[in-house]
């Protein structure tokens, strides 16, 4: 919106301006535009060209580069042939020239040379000199040709200095009409005697066939040269050049032979035309690779472009002096029409708008601020004062307070830009901002800011109130507390009280979310009625609250607080039509008593909170020194326990599983064990939970897996396993591949494995469930619901989920044979069970009594301490070996 106004403003300065001397800014803008034109038509053709002549140049490197790369791997091939003959002449370890002329000129030797040659089509083949020049042996014939090499320049070379180990040179050709580029590398005795040469040669013909291929283009040419100048071989071919030397010149003509890579522009010593060249040296041999191509050539398609330009330039200049003739004509009739459409968009913005100049006069005035007051347009015109504008506001009820002193403020500080926020006599908030002009004066805008500000008011609402209760949430609270922690000093205590609502995930999982935050929102109008105005009640997440009770730190005070919290939760709750009991778990944190800062309080009051939990829920605990000792321990036990796999303190027991019909054991559960190399053996019970709350019981629980799956595999094929699976191997996801996995490493047959779960890992996500349970069940294993009846709603699962079996929790079992036990129970599980073609076990037998009305009732399975604890693996083998002997 502001920007809009400045635009509104600006423009109509601009108008003001147009009035004075359009024609004026019309004949300069458009001069200024020409020479813009034509200043950058030749700018860019002159950046054009340089462009054309850079492309021209990489386009050589790139051509110099390609073929400096293919000729060092050519070469290098070439090379290869007269390196491996010298290595083999000098292999024999001749003593003379006599001898390695003697046997050099044998037919034996002529086979070992055509054996050899390979790569390259040659001229001369592989020929081998004798230390006078003569030909003694050739790989293209025999008996040789009576030919010598004694005159020419390379043969004298290697002759005459013994450093000296190759030559390139053209040559006439003696083997064939035509010239021949000649690679010719000496072979010396063991003292470094000069015995002769062996040599290779190809043609110019064959580097400028491969040359022409590049294919660079007109007025281009490719050439190779020896290093010191002479010239090989070229495209376009020039017969008469090749074999001169071309190292002679300018610096930049001599640079080509004496650095690596050159890339310049220079007048060609062959045509006498402006050139790029470009050149690179080859590595493996003295060679020098040089692409070179026209001016003219390089630059035809820039003169193109550059009639194009031009063309374009001319034709745009024109139009552009036609253009500011229609435009002059129309520029009055659009001065008017500019005018219009200002004023209509200034009476449709939001803002209210005002301009004022230096004599503080009215320029422009808006029809939304004189809708925005209820003024009059006669009073609030172009012209008037700005004491005249207020006191008319003033006059008509919509401004309070003195008129002058208002003013006077205002005008006082006109130079500077100033905001504020006024509220109407009808609860309007309206934000008004001054703005300084550029030629003095000032822009007033008047904005109806009210929603902004009730929707700011809002956000800051939702970031620390619970959306769910309106309670303080953990950031409000901790502010909070960090108020009452820096009191402290003045000596006022306070104190934390962490509140936990028992058994609430189980609500929230069987009822509904919808019910769980009924229940919520009820626990917290409940903790509201708890406290006075000082205290503040906070909802810390989930089913997590606390309270910070101010001004005080007696214990006594703080126990009868806790003890009506627990009373007004224990109250039943009535949550959508349903009756549902409650409880809490509260721990207790006093400052300073517990601590003076803010962490050590919070830790100390959520430590009390869970010695109030372990100790049976649905009471309160006061924080006491040994709740720290109690959390070391257990992280202790957290440490160990994440050591203890890797140190193999963990066992597998095994529990036989009982056939109530045949009295024989068909099969075992695995039960973890661990033996503490300090403290002994550790309950399942005091690990299991930790293991569970930091993730563990993933690897322990497959490890338990692997274990038990190995052990079986060594017994009878009619006894199965059972191993339990934890929630969070269930929803891991991947729990089919590792049961795969398990299987396949111990050989184990899939029938006989059985998955043990509880319904917890069902309640969460059915659908989710249902797929796992499927794609274990396509692996061929049994699946088991343990801990039968314990749960919220486990018939429901039986009609639900694929089970093989069902195991009947203990609690069912203890009072069986027993006046009112729970031997009907018992008998609907069984019957229902059967009924969908599930077996059942029976946990916790002690007693034969228990045992025979098991079988009666037509229980399928028991399993506990009346035919045996959980043994080590050693132990059950004996047993499992004594039964098969028995039968």
């Amino acid at each position: 919106m502001g920007t809009s106004i400045r635009w509104t403003a600006r423009m109509r300065g601009l108008l003001r301006r147009w009035r004075g001397a359009p024609l004026t800014w019309l004949i300069v803008g458009g001069f200024v535009l020409m020479a813009a034109m034509a200043i950058g038509t030749a700018l860019t053709v002159d950046r054009f060209r340089q462009n054309a002549i850079e492309s021209g140049r990489d386009s050589l490197e790139n051509s110099v580069r390609l073929l400096a790369r293919h000729f060092d791997r050519e070469f290098e091939d070439f090379a290869v042939l007269q390196k491996s003959v010298i290595a083999e002449l000098e292999s024999r370890s001749i003593e003379s020239a006599d001898v390695f002329r003697s046997q050099m000129a044998t037919l034996a030797m002529h086979e070992v040379l055509r054996a050899k040659t390979s790569g390259w089509s040659d001229v001369a083949g592989a020929n081998v000199f004798d230390s006078n020049g003569v030909l003694i042996n050739s790989s293209r014939r025999w008996p040789v040709a009576n030919i010598s090499v004694g005159d020419r320049g390379y043969f004298n070379r290697l002759k005459n200095d013994a450093s000296a180990q190759e030559e390139i040179e053209v040559v006439p050709g003696r083997f064939g009409g035509g010239a021949a580029i000649v690679f010719a590398r000496r072979v010396s005795g063991p003292h470094g005697e000069f015995y002769g040469i062996v040599s290779r040669a190809i043609t110019p013909d064959q580097l400028e066939s491969f040359f022409a291929s590049s294919g660079l283009g007109e007025e281009s040419s490719i050439a190779m040269h020896h290093q010191n100048g002479q010239l090989l071989a070229r495209v376009p071919h020039a017969d008469a050049m090749i074999g001169q030397n071309f190292r002679n010149g300018t610096p930049e003509q001599m640079a080509v032979f004496e650095r690596t890579f050159v890339t310049t522009q220079l007048a060609s010593p062959m045509d006498g035309k402006d050139r790029i060249v470009a050149s690179r040296m080859l590595t493996g041999e003295p060679l020098v690779v040089v692409a070179t191509k026209s001016l003219d050539a390089t630059l035809a398609t820039w003169r193109t472009q550059t009639k194009f330009f031009v063309t374009v330039a001319v034709l745009s200049i024109g139009l552009l002096v036609l253009t500011l003739y229609l435009i002059f004509r129309q520029v009055t009739r659009r001065l008017s029409v500019e005018k219009q459409r200002l004023d209509t968009a200034m009476n449709t913005m939001t803002q209210g708008l005002l301009m004022f100049d230096q004599d503080e006069r009215l320029i422009v005035c808006n029809r939304r601020y004189i809708e925005m007051y209820g003024l009059s347009a006669e009073i609030v015109k172009p012209g008037a004062h700005f004491r005249e504008v207020i006191q008319h506001r003033h006059d008509t009820g919509s401004f309070h307070g003195d008129v002058d002193s208002y003013c006077d403020g205002i005008l006082s500080n006109a130079g500077q830009t100033q905001s504020a926020i006024v509220e109407t006599a009808e609860g309007r908030l309206i934000e008004i901002k001054n703005q300084p002009g550029a030629a003095g004066g000032w822009l007033a805008t008047h904005d109806d800011v009210t929603d902004r500000i009730r929707a700011d008011e809002r956000i800051a609402h939702m970031a620390h109130y619970d959306a769910l209760t309106d309670l303080p949430n953990r950031v409000l609270m901790r502010g909070h507390l960090e108020r009452r922690v820096a009191e402290l000093s003045q000596g006022k205590p306070f104190a934390i009280l962490y509140i936990d609502v028992d058994e609430f995930k189980g609500v929230n999982d069987s009822l509904g979310h919808e019910v769980g935050d009924e229940l919520l929102r009820q626990v917290a109008n409940r903790l509201r009625a708890c406290v006075s105005g000082n205290d503040m009640v906070a909802r810390l997440g989930g089913d997590e609250f606390a309270i910070v009770k101010a001004g005080t730190n007696d214990q006594a005070e703080l126990t009868a607080l806790a003890e009506q919290i627990l009373k007004a939760l224990r109250a039943p709750v009535n949550c959508n039509g349903q009756e549902i009991p409650t409880d809490a778990s509260i721990g207790i944190a006093i400052a300073p008593d517990h601590g003076d800062t803010l962490e050590d309080l919070l830790k100390r009051a959520d430590l009390a909170m869970y010695a109030a939990k372990s100790e049976g829920r649905r009471t309160f605990r006061v924080f006491a020194p040994e709740y720290d000792a109690k959390a070391g321990q257990r992280r202790q036990l957290e440490l160990d326990l994440r050591q203890a796999l890797a140190r193999g303190e963990f066992e597998v027991h095994y529990q036989p599983l009982v056939d109530l019909a045949a009295n024989v054991v068909n099969g075992c559960e695995a039960l973890l064990r661990w033996c503490h190399p300090e403290r002994g053996m550790i309950s399942p019970a005091d690990f299991i939970p930790v293991a569970e709350e930091t993730g563990l019981i993933g690897e322990i629980g497959e490890w338990v897996l692997r274990q038990a799956c190995t052990e079986a595999a060594s017994w009878p094929g009619d006894i199965h396993i059972a191993v339990n699976v934890s929630p969070v191997q269930f929803r891991s996801r991947t729990l089919a591949l590792k049961v795969a996995a398990a299987l396949a490493e111990s050989g184990l047959a899939p029938g006989r494995l059985e998955l043990e779960i509880t319904e917890t890992v069902l309640i969460r996500d059915d659908a989710e469930a249902l797929t796992i349970l499927q794609q274990l069940r396509e692996l061929g294993v049994r699946i088991a619901l343990d801990d039968f009846g314990t749960g919220y709603s486990s018939l429901s699962y039986l009609h639900r989920f694929p089970f093989d079996k069902v195991k009947i929790d203990r609690s069912f079992i203890s009072d069986i044979g027993q006046s009112e036990d729970s031997s009907p129970i018992v008998q609907a599980v069984v019957h229902m069970a059967a009924a969908r073609h599930m077996a059942t076990t029976a946990e916790g037998v002690e007693t034969e009594a228990q045992r025979e009305v098991l079988r009666k009732l037509g229980c399928s399975q028991m399993q506990g301490w009346l035919f045996s604890p959980a043994v080590p693996a050693a132990k059950l083998r004996q047993l499992l070996s004594a039964q098969a002997v028995a039968a």
